[in-house]
């Protein structure tokens, strides 16, 4: 059962979309009205938003395959590209999922490792990302990884806000 991480291009935008749709439901669905859940995904992962995104110089995405199907993905900012304005220091990962079929397999530390990676690559000093302060999974593992609060910033879904936890880590 091969695991492997392959950089996304302009090619992959559709199947991009559906990841995207499918682990963005299956990770905040159950806590959020269906209204607010709709809006979100139809603003933020239109074809035309997703090219834009990946023709972005600043930003990588990245598919992560188990066994020849696509389990997860991730999106790493540096520069401008970054949600928050952090330093030319950091690089941000900004959606890291894992399909639900592939959860509680140890593929998010694949996805987290690529990160690190590239990080270092572009000899960044920390890596920082936002989590929902009720994503308790989430930040249970982010936690074990070695990341920490910082701060905390606004996120809107569709109208509703909510928000998310800023947690870093320091690469050595």
């Amino acid at each position: 059962m091969t695991t492997y991480i392959r950089k996304c291009n302009l090619k992959d935008v559709h199947e991009l979309q559906k990841i995207a749709y499918e682990t963005f439901e299956e990770t905040f669905g159950p806590q959020n009205s269906p209204e607010n859940l709709k809006a979100y995904l139809e603003k933020s992962f239109t074809v035309e938003q997703l090219e834009k995104e990946v023709a972005e110089p600043n930003s990588q995405f990245f598919f992560l395959y188990k066994s020849g199907e696509i389990a997860g993905y991730l999106k790493v900012n540096t520069g401008g590209a970054q949600t928050e304005s952090m330093g030319e220091e950091t690089l941000e990962i900004e959606r890291i999922y894992v399909r639900q079929a592939f959860q509680k397999k140890g593929l998010g530390r694949y996805l987290l490792e690529k990160a690190i990676e590239v990080a270092r690559e572009c000899h960044k000093k920390r890596i920082w990302l936002g989590v929902w302060e009720k994503n308790e999974n989430a930040i249970a593992f982010y936690r074990k990884k070695g990341f920490v609060q910082m701060d905390a910033h606004s996120f809107y879904m569709g109208d509703e806000e909510q928000v998310d936890w800023i947690m870093s880590k320091t690469l050595s």
